[in-house]
């Protein structure tokens, strides 16, 4: 009886698992409150991850409490000579700490990234002892940073590395506040320029986001961390490798819906897929390891 039992629950299983149409190659999505995994695929691949690094980052400069007031100038050597991304930030141009965190997180600046980390104390030999350490405090095992904004495709990690980064970057008030920003005004030059968020749902009606952070070079694909509330529940999710800023949308909506199906363990469980039923009960520890990533 017992078998008959569990061959009905794989079937309905099964038949529920294209309720939640996933594209990105790498997806991980875990509950904020319980620290259950309510979604995955391939949660342990190593790939590039772009401009999620910028996250770290942006931890690891604000773990030195910098003053925010202070002005940096954007350099020569900030310059991208790897990708040869396209910059709105002006060489030459000089803003305070703040605004250049406002670039390098909302709008993906490869510029004001390398900045920052030119400008840790101690240089980008220190900034990259920095990031080392706390890679290997926040427990990222499967995860090398070797520069600042992800443009390297050695820059790597996988989605539960990601998870954790995510975790502790969530942590830090400004790193909130500016991912969850969908545009601001900053002085260039003596006039004012409007920057967007790099991810098109932050400030979108109904959507309500903790965290955000997109990314996207040749050999990563389009990338995502966001953390989102919806009626039942709030959760943090993780997108790698997706082949379109469209498809990356896509599943973040599929997950929105997924999230929103209900409060109950048995709607989680129907949305689903199969092969990953064993991951329903159990609780990832949000510990912290080592990372990657640019947009």
């Amino acid at each position: 009886m017992l078998k008959k039992i569990v061959a009905a629950v794989l079937m309905t299983l099964s038949t529920a698992a294209m309720a939640v149409n996933l594209g990105s190659e790498s997806v991980l999505v875990v509950d904020n409150g319980t620290g259950k995994i309510l979604l995955e695929k391939n949660p342990d691949t190593v790939v590039p991850i772009a401009s999620l690094t910028k996250l770290m980052t942006a931890m690891v400069v604000l773990d030195t409490r910098p003053d925010m007031d202070a002005p940096i100038s954007i350099d020569k050597e900030d310059v991208d000579m790897l990708k040869h991304s396209r910059s709105r930030v002006p060489v030459g141009v000089t803003l305070t700490r703040r605004d250049v965190f406002q670039l390098a997180l909302m709008s993906s600046d490869n510029r004001a990234a390398a900045s920052l980390a030119r400008t840790y104390p101690g240089g980008l030999t220190a900034f990259a002892v920095a990031v080392n350490a706390k890679i290997k405090a926040l427990g990222m095992s499967h995860t090398v940073i070797e520069e600042p904004t992800g443009l390297s495709p050695h820059n790597q990690s996988t989605a539960s590395d990601l998870i954790k980064m995510a975790t502790a970057a969530a942590e830090y008030p400004m790193i909130r506040q500016i991912t969850t920003s969908s545009k601001d005004l900053i002085r260039i030059n003596g006039r004012e320029v409007e920057y967007h968020n790099s991810n098109s749902l932050v400030g979108r009606k109904g959507w309500d986001i903790g965290l955000s952070k997109t990314g996207f070079t040749n050999e990563a694909g389009r990338c995502l961390i966001m953390r989102i509330k919806t009626a039942t529940s709030t959760a943090t999710l993780v997108l790698l490798n997706s082949n379109a800023n469209s498809a990356r949308v896509s599943d973040a909506m599929n997950i929105r819906r997924f999230l929103a199906v209900g409060d109950t363990p048995e709607a989680r469980v129907e949305a689903v897929p199969t092969h990953h039923k064993r991951h329903i009960v159990r609780h990832s520890t949000p510990t912290h390891r080592r990372v990657a990533a640019a947009l």
